[in-house]
């Protein structure tokens, strides 16, 4: 195996893991309800259902380890990591 497939291999792999993640969060916003974002103080869920949703549309159109693709991941994991739990915790629902 030479480099260049190593390096082809490793990309795919961590493109994804991404795309995983990113229409992961998508979903999930999805499916909260709507009034438990400003209960949460966490904006609307309009504008997160915009933001993950563009996250997951950056996974398909540009490069997974370009600024955009990272853009995209780290809104998944703002939403993820900060947004749904606050939500599960008002919610009673993971």
């Amino acid at each position: 195996m030479s480099f260049i497939e190593f390096q082809v291999g490793v990309t795919l792999i961590i493109w994804i893991v991404f795309a995983v993640l990113k229409v992961w969060a998508f979903i999930d916003c999805l499916r909260q309800r709507t009034d438990a974002f400003p209960a949460v103080q966490r904006q609307t869920k309009t504008l997160w259902v915009i933001l993950t949703g563009i996250a997951a549309l950056t996974g398909l159109v540009f490069d997974p380890l370009g600024i955009v693709g990272i853009a995209g991941v780290v809104v998944a994991l703002i939403y993820l990591f900060e947004i749904k739990p606050r939500i599960a915790e008002i919610t009673s629902r993971y």
